[in-house]
């Protein structure tokens, strides 16, 4: 077969001297370039990105250490490196910086104060914990707030202002929207029953045709929106508390009414790659800051070089240098180094913290306990068990207290007065007489001593002047106050306030670190000032051995001085217990911000569907390591990006009943070239699962008959057990999360390990696989008569690349797509019964199938649901479409006859075929 011989304009850049330089020219064409992203076999395990290729190094331009290269000096280790080749169109690409946007300057067509309708078109991550700005008229900082456009944790958000001082925003969850698509938004100021009315839409593109989102946020007075003076933006720059968006934005729309006059029209597709400016159709002129780039390529891979092997042949005039480029995961994998716990972590951020001793040191440590914090000296720490508690999610073991006991550490000075101390601790009982829990030493006030004791009868929180005598005190005996003090782990805060006419209020407040439940008590004294701590210690007794404790810090941010106000500084919130029920989707996306790792979301953006699972504490492990734990408890799919270093974090919600990405035919040339051999192997057989939630319960789940069941054959296939322990949050999930990967390990169907495509000579395909990424559905029609019938439906997790300038071969590693159609609450369509058999025989041409529903409810009736007609069924491995299901039991189906149909006999059963048809849950099916 011959194929057209057009230059595939496969293009290399190293980025050498801070700036991406083309070395197309310098690869080797005798040697194509292979790049591998996801996983490479049916696993969905994270692997780092790789591409292979080879520079002529006859000049020795690729020798790092060869001082006459003109890269001498500038390529070495992990020199970055891209590949691409022609995209569709044209796109912005925006980096989320102080430089990365598109702007035009406000002009009267711009200061819409009535009817609005904001529209953009964009690849971005749309469940940015932070959020993202994508376009506006708006600038916090000097009042000059119009209009708005923003997305967060898969949330639409319209924000406007009346005044340009205050903001009012609407907002709706998203649905599962793909990474390119279209948000749209309208304001009705005056809808005519003396409100406004805010509508969201999405599409796939602005083409629509759209789909709103959630109903129309309706509300009273009318509304108007504010002239400013702020120009347009897309990434808008000046927006408080959110960052301008990262991604591609294709273009986008402001219309001065509803479907109303064009006044900006911002599109990049046409563009050519470069430009750093134009006037629009709307007469709009359009600048981008100096990090904002207009780009026309698709990029295959973006990663690293890490080394420059030089080789030649005998003659010495074949000189090349053969490289392996890597994504960043390999180099993020390299290091072994554990996150430290979530509270180390978290505590040290609070800009007003003065101290800080964690007490995680190891069984063998003496009696000093190291601050991280600069200026604070070891604390002393005699008489405990280091390491001697393990219970605390958002930490390292931490310390047990024996009898004797003692804790004293300085704090440093500071001229700032008002302070809060906090700690977490665990008495497993409350002593049976008053006994001392802390102590405070007080500078710069009247008061010098702040003592908080404990006992059955009561807590109690004492204020002590310089001779010992009380200042102040007072006694807290409520039973539920008492119960909520001991036997778990709380954080214990202690803080001033200021409480009014020269007073000065203390506070101590526990707070269940599982259930967020408070207690406080407070006293107070007249004229003392709140001074400063200057000191922490502890005499412990008998009373309160086995007390766990840790993670002290001192702050100078002191309390309201309202009494019952919880304290000012919330730095352990959610790090004490590890983020304990955060999702998969936000607790990557905090670590990502947190760890300055790129990782955009794709998932679903509401509860609606099936969120992201919620995970047990985070414990200290590697960055790569708790990612993974992650994808493990959640069952999604991460990977690198290509077009930019970074991960992609696919939650199992977002892999549900996906639309088909590409659309393959097997008697298209090149579309589905050899190999396509489908196995029927035992490779991903699952019939007993066991899911224990770590620190928790165990669930088991059996197939207990059917062909792939654990009976002996022929009843069943034996057993394929597999047992596994995940992050979890409840006791109810391992039975979900086995059941589920059961049927991931269970589903009957012939497997396609491998697809491949010849995109030289399907061209056409081309835009759709450049839109394709890891996880995406791909079906091929027209399969050849010795295979079943029906599409084969795959999800893609991961492929292999070739590209030289006239060849682009694509082996993509699949998995079943089937398993993953699954039910759908409210809404409409149709399953299998529970069993169903033919009930006599029949000829490949009989019209009509008599059947006998064996188990569960009837089929349903197309007198009752003509509009669920026609749908297929299978019957003996072969497709039959259902006309009509007539019958008071739908027991005779009315059939076409199609192509390849036999005979089938009496007692046969069957099921619907893939696609819509075996998705939902209505009577029967």
């Amino acid at each position: 077969m011959t194929f057209p011989q057009t230059p595939l304009d496969v293009r290399v850049e190293l980025g050498i001297g801070g700036a991406w330089t083309d070395v197309t020219a310098d690869t080797y064409t005798r040697s194509p370039i292979t790049i591998t992203r996801g996983a490479a076999d049916e696993s969905s395990s994270l692997e780092h990105s790789k591409c292979e290729l080879e520079f002529n190094n006859r000049l020795g331009r690729y020798s790092p250490r060869n001082p006459l290269s003109p890269y001498f000096g500038l390529i070495g280790r992990n020199t970055p490196v891209r590949v691409s080749v022609p995209g569709s169109e044209s796109y912005l690409q925006v980096d989320g910086s102080a430089t990365s946007w598109a702007r035009t300057p406000d002009t009267a067509a711009l200061d819409i104060t009535g009817d609005l309708d904001l529209r953009i078109e964009a690849t971005c991550d749309w469940n940015a914990a932070q959020g993202q700005a994508l376009i506006g008229k708006w600038n916090s900082g000097t009042n000059q707030r119009s209009y708005l456009l923003r997305v967060q944790a898969g949330t639409v958000f319209l924000n406007w202002s009346v005044a340009g001082t205050a903001s009012v925003f609407a907002q709706r969850p998203l649905p599962q929207i793909p990474p390119r698509a279209a948000l749209r938004a309208t304001v009705d100021v005056n809808n005519g029953a003396g409100g406004f009315t805010i509508t969201f839409y999405w599409s796939t593109s602005m083409d629509g045709p759209w789909t709103q989102v959630g109903d129309p946020i309706i509300s009273t007075p009318t509304t108007s929106i504010y002239a400013g003076t702020a120009p347009l933006e897309i990434a808008p720059q000046a927006v408080s508390g959110v960052p301008p968006m990262r991604g591609i934005v294709h273009r986008a729309e402001v219309r001065s009414g509803i479907n109303g006059t064009l006044v900006a029209d911002f599109d990049a597709r046409a563009k050519p790659a470069g430009s750093t400016g134009w006037t629009d159709s709307a007469g709009r002129a359009w600048t981008l800051g100096a990090a904002a780039v207009v780009d026309d390529r698709a990029y295959r891979f973006v990663g690293e070089i890490s080394s420059w092997p030089a080789r030649w042949d005998v003659s010495g005039k074949d000189v090349y240098v053969p490289v392996e480029a890597a994504g960043t995961t390999r180099r993020l994998g390299q290091g072994k180094k554990a996150l430290e716990s979530t509270l180390k972590r978290r505590i040290p951020s609070a800009p007003s913290l003065l101290a800080y001793w964690p007490m995680e040191e190891s069984e063998t440590a003496g009696t000093l306990a190291y601050s991280p914090v600069a200026g604070a000296d070891p604390m002393t720490l005699s008489g405990v068990d280091w390491a001697g508690d393990d219970t605390l999610g958002g930490s390292a073991p931490l310390p047990t207290v024996k009898a004797g006991a003692t804790l004293s550490a300085r704090v440093p000075s500071t001229t700032v007065t008002g302070w809060q101390a906090e700690f977490v601790y665990n008495v497993p009982t409350l002593p049976a007489v008053q006994t001392e829990v802390l102590r405070l030493g007080i500078t710069g006030a009247t008061m010098r001593t702040v003592v908080l004791y404990a006992s059955v009868s009561a807590t109690r929180l004492e204020i002590l002047d310089a001779d010992g005598s009380l200042l102040g005190w007072f006694n807290l005996t409520t039973t539920a106050s008492l119960a909520a003090f001991a036997g778990k782990w709380n954080r214990l805060a202690i803080y001033s306030g200021d409480y009014g006419g020269g007073a000065t209020l203390i506070t101590a407040t526990w707070r269940d670190v599982t259930t967020n439940v408070r207690y406080y008590l407070s006293a107070s004294a007249a004229g003392t000032g709140q001074g400063r701590i200057a000191t922490v210690s502890a005499t412990w007794d008998a009373n309160l051995e086995g007390m766990a404790l840790g993670h002290l810090a001192v702050f100078t941010t002191p309390g309201t001085g309202a009494l019952g106000t919880p304290p000012t500084t919330l730095i352990y919130d959610g790090a004490d217990d590890g983020f304990y029920g955060e999702t998969a989707l936000a607790r990557i996306a905090r670590l990502g911000s947190e760890e300055a790792a790129t990782v955009d979301l794709v998932g679903r953006g509401d509860d609606f569907y099936d969120p992201s699972i919620r995970l047990g504490p985070q414990r200290p492990a590697t960055l790569l390591d708790l990612l993974e734990e992650i994808q493990e408890a959640d069952g999604g799919i991460l990977f690198e990006r290509a077009d930019r270093p970074g991960l992609v974090y696919r939650d199992r919600g977002s892999l549900y009943n996906q639309p088909v990405a590409l659309a393959l035919d097997y008697t298209a040339p090149g579309q589905v070239p050899p190999p396509l051999e489908p196995v029927e192997d035992d490779q991903q057989l699952r019939n007993d699962v066991t899911v224990t939630r770590d620190g928790g319960t165990s669930a088991r789940a059996v197939l207990a008959s059917g062909p792939l069941s654990v009976q002996p054959p022929p009843d069943g296939v034996g057993v394929y057990d597999e047992a596994l322990t995940l992050s979890l949050h409840n006791d109810a999930q391992p039975r979900q999360i086995a059941g589920w990967r059961m049927h991931l390990g269970t589903y009957d169907d012939l497997r396609y390990p491998t697809v491949s495509l010849w995109l030289h000579a399907a061209s056409a395909l081309i835009p759709a696989v450049l839109g394709m990424d890891i996880g995406d559905r791909l079906t091929i029609a027209n399969s050849p008569s010795w295979l079943p019938p029906g599409l084969i439906d795959q999800h893609m997790l991961g492929y292999t690349e070739v590209l030289d300038q006239h060849e682009w071969t694509l082996s993509m590693n699949c998995v079943l797509a089937r398993p993953w159609q699954v039910g759908v609450v409210a809404d409409r369509g149709r399953v299998d019964t529970s069993g169903t058999q033919l009930a006599a025989d029949v000829t490949s041409t009989a019209t009509v199938l008599p059947v006998t529903v064996t188990a569960g409810q009837p089929w349903v009736s197309s007198l009752v649901h003509p509009d669920d007609f026609p749908f297929d069924v299978v019957v003996g491995g072969e497709v039959v479409t259902v006309n009509d299901v007539v019958g008071q039991a739908g027991d005779r189906f009315d059939r076409s006859v199609t192509g390849g149909w036999g005979t089938a006999t009496s007692g046969q059963a069957w099921t619907c075929s893939g696609g819509a048809a075996s998705q939902f849950s209505v009577q029967g099916g």
